[in-house]
């Protein structure tokens, strides 16, 4: 897969220009698929949260972007679906586009939904994350955003090999001087974000895209 993963979203002309190039056409000649799980799993989320995933108008930074198409995908209600109608729905769609929430509960509705299993295989597809939605894919989220089931740890999906802090500046414990902390307990490389900052890779093309700020802790 090709990935965008992003702290706030498509935020700035950057960031968006980057999700153009990993999509090799327009925003509007591009399909998308919404998946709103992780926001299940975070106390702090719930309908109205969800509703504003779906709708995305103050501004737009996702599924509001102006897509020539957009469904949702949810995660939970995939086990009870026969494979070959969700299946074909996933390889069609040009983008995936995961909202935040709780990581681990992401993580978890990814493996046990069967979606974890094709990303391998979906080479041209771009996922672009907010949040847990970018965190997901990393080895390790660190105990500080467990929320759902902390004696299972922090582990994730691990299809990169560096850990995400995001919000850098958003709420008040989401400072650097707490990122840097959270880096050194993690063993792995790990990145913080703040909204206007996202980390692309594509291939074995790895960089940071921003127009605010963020470090990275090796």
């Amino acid at each position: 897969m090709k990935l965008l993963l992003t702290s706030g979203g498509v935020t700035n002309d950057s960031i968006r220009s980057a999700l153009v190039d990993l999509l090799g056409k327009p925003v509007e000649d591009a399909t998308a698929l919404g998946i709103p799980t992780a926001q299940w799993g975070h106390p702090m989320c719930g309908p109205e949260s969800l509703r504003s995933f779906v709708t995305d108008r103050t501004p737009p930074t996702m599924t509001g972007l102006g897509w020539r198409s957009v469904g949702v995908l949810e995660l939970t209600a995939l086990p009870t679906i026969d494979p070959d109608r969700w299946v074909p729905w996933v390889r069609e769609a040009d983008v995936l586009l995961v909202d935040g929430g709780e990581a681990t509960y992401l993580a978890h509705w990814l493996a046990e939904s069967g979606l974890a299993d094709l990303l391998p295989g979906l080479t041209d597809t771009v996922w672009v994350g907010v949040s847990a939605g970018s965190m997901v894919l990393t080895p390790r989220i660190g105990d500080l955003f467990v929320e759902w089931r902390p004696e299972e740890g922090d582990r994730t999906l691990g299809l990169v090999d560096f850990s995400i802090f995001p919000h850098v500046g958003l709420f008040p414990g989401n400072t650097l001087a707490v990122a840097e902390q959270w880096a050194a307990g993690l063993g792995n490389p790990a990145y913080a974000l703040d909204e206007q900052s996202a980390v692309l890779v594509d291939g074995d093309r790895v960089e940071v895209v921003s127009e605010g700020e963020w470090r990275h802790y090796a």
